[in-house]
């Protein structure tokens, strides 16, 4: 744990002092520094640690190592809601934007968990691909709407996950998932208690729907902020959790510093790769995420077979 902390304090050290802009011999170098590099590193951390954990947190509950907020449609269903604000309300606050998205998605996570009650698949490997099934038919819906009103652009931005639009006064509503952080740790046990089965959380006297509903209420909430603000990490969720249970096996609540941690990791070095291999232009995280995502997921599949 103290080598991963250190690791993680020198990649967010790194971060702090790459970029383009000289913040040592400009004139205005330590206002820009509280400006930008200040903000899109706490984003870093937050959003690292978040969608992480909730990767985690869904895998828990599904009893499924091939699921996460980008594989059952979680994300298309937050930005579903944020185009639906955009349409019938454009001056709408940041506000109300991320409380629509964070109900919609909890209504798609609702019905994707929902489905899974309800059909016995056979394959671990099914029920990733329905979920994203779902995500594509709510992505076309989206992509329709937004062609119908001329906000295709502004769709594609949203959902090309990148922390270069992060500056001060906009990336304070990701302080929210530390609350979220703080109440997986809590409810950690019922979540592994969860995991096992809806029949033995019953007979430990656990209510099993409760927990299954609070745990999708979590994810929620911190997909539709990450959404709102960052935009789409796709399998950072995936990714981290399987990396930990490798090592550590399948106890949540003491994966959880590690989880985060190697969430945290993972987004820097995709954001410092995105900002130098190109410079001094940027390529979106996602975009570097996606690449390894694919490849960690194909690589999970190979194995499980």
């Amino acid at each position: 744990m103290v080598v991963g902390l250190v690791v993680t304090v020198a990649l967010v050290g790194a971060s702090l002092f790459v970029g383009e802009y000289d913040i040592f011999g400009a004139d205005d170098g330590a206002e820009m520094f509280g400006i930008t590099r200040v903000p899109r590193t706490i984003a870093l951390v937050l959003s690292g640690a978040a969608m992480a954990m909730c990767g985690l947190v869904m895998q828990m509950i599904t009893q499924n190592r091939f699921v996460e907020p980008t594989t059952t449609g979680t994300t298309e269903w937050a930005g579903l809601g944020l185009l639906l604000v955009m349409i019938v309300a454009p001056d709408s606050s940041l506000l109300t934007k991320m409380t629509v998205a964070v109900a919609t998605a909890f209504i798609g996570t609702s019905i994707f968990f929902a489905f899974l009650q309800r059909v016995t698949l056979r394959s671990s490997v099914i029920v990733p691909i329905v979920g994203i099934m779902l995500g594509a038919v709510v992505g076309a819906v989206s992509t329709f709407l937004a062609l119908q009103t001329d906000m295709l652009q502004s769709l594609g931005i949203w959902f090309a996950g990148s922390f270069t639009g992060i500056i001060k006064g906009q990336y304070e509503p990701l302080l929210v998932v530390v609350l979220v952080v703080i109440a997986v740790f809590i409810a950690s046990d019922r979540f592994t208690a969860a995991g096992l089965g809806e029949e033995f959380s019953t007979n430990i006297g656990l209510n099993y729907r409760a927990v299954v509903l609070l745990g999708t209420g979590l994810i929620a909430i911190a997909t539709g902020i990450v959404t709102v603000v960052v935009g789409n990490l796709p399998f950072l969720g995936l990714i981290v959790p399987n990396i930990v249970s490798m090592f550590r096996g399948d106890d949540l609540r003491s994966n959880l510093p590690w989880v985060a941690l190697t969430g945290i990791c993972i987004v820097t070095v995709c954001d410092l790769i995105g900002r130098t291999i190109i410079s001094p232009f940027e390529v979106p995280v996602s975009l570097i995420l996606a690449l390894v995502g694919a490849i960690v997921f194909i690589a999970l599949i190979v194995k499980r077979r």
